[in-house]
């Protein structure tokens, strides 16, 4: 049983901001905003949500494939997935583009600012679902346009049960088409600022959303998740981090962690677990595929944070 996991493939440029984004904005000043953030600290990481969802999954031992599209720069990204044994069969190269690249500015709040070039991103429509090789799950994660429209029809068409994660993706959908999104979808994820943007776009509160779909799971920060499934709400506390460092990828890692449920018929509860400690270690490094576990170590971690172990 294999996950394909659609979105970008990017490369981050992470930037940090020794002060607060709060103090440099006027707030009676926003119409006529000029402002530059002196950032000493400058990181050029591999990243993008289907790269960081794939290499979770596959420290934790499951089977997850990155469906994306790449630029003429992508050379070095190849050369580090195959490092990692991370397979590249569903990533295509388009001649003449870039990959995508965010730019990602944290102050010490852990509050960002992110510019992003999608690049070849736009692409994303030219793969198309395969129907063969094992996939079992697919996930949706923000990707080019017209690529996530297409990929969730054709998740659909192929009887492919599939996560709805549309991240900052989400502002490019109205209504209509993300009602279309959740009620193909067996499974929606969101954190809290997305499950509002989304309850607002739809017209539907969290209960109606939740009804749609098997589970609704939406992220909390530091409060934690809750997890939607049925007639329950489950809470699944957060895991206390051994360092705060960088946020970025944390939601990523998560949600490989609910991957890895879904791919082994892991209860909710276990899931969530799992998945929030996916966040709390990846938080402690800095980048989004820097940090390093096995089964073995990350049982460990699990016992120590709840008190009983997965096998994993």
């Amino acid at each position: 049983m294999s996950a394909l996991i659609c979105g970008s493939m990017a490369y981050d440029n992470i930037m940090v901001f020794p002060g607060r984004f709060q103090e440099q904005i006027l707030p009676d000043q926003i119409h006529i905003l000029n402002v530059a953030f002196l950032v000493p600290e400058m990181r050029k990481e591999f990243g993008g949500c289907a790269g960081n969802i794939a290499y979770n999954l596959n420290m934790l031992g499951g089977s997850g494939y990155a469906m994306a599209t790449v630029g003429d720069d992508f050379d070095n990204y190849r050369s580090w997935l195959a490092s990692k044994q991370l397979d590249s069969r569903y990533i295509s190269q388009v001649a003449g583009t870039f990959t995508a690249q965010a730019y990602i500015t944290t102050d010490l709040d852990d509050n960002q600012i992110t510019a992003f070039h999608p690049g070849a991103m736009d692409h994303s429509h030219i793969n198309a679902i395969p129907h063969a090789d094992g996939i079992s799950i697919g996930m949706i994660s923000p990707d080019g346009r017209q690529g996530m429209l297409d990929h969730a029809r054709q998740f659909a068409a192929a009887g492919i049960p599939f996560v709805f994660d549309p991240g900052q993706g989400l502002p490019m959908f109205d209504g209509d088409e993300l009602r279309t999104f959740i009620d193909q979808a067996s499974w929606v994820t969101v954190n809290d600022y997305e499950g509002q943007m989304l309850q607002e776009r739809t017209g539907w509160d969290i209960a109606t959303i939740a009804g749609h779909v098997q589970a609704l799971i939406v992220t909390r920060g530091a409060k934690g998740s809750r997890i939607y499934a049925g007639d329950e709400c489950i809470e699944i506390p957060a895991v206390k981090a051994a360092d705060v460092l960088d946020p970025t990828g944390c939601g990523d890692a998560y949600r490989a962690g609910l991957l890895y449920g879904l791919l082994n018929d892991m209860n909710w509860e276990d899931s969530g677990r799992l998945a929030a400690l996916l966040g709390a270690i990846k938080i402690a490094h800095r980048g989004t595929q820097n940090h390093i576990f096995t089964p073995a170590t990350l049982d460990e971690q699990f016992a120590a944070a709840f008190g009983y172990r997965l096998g994993l």
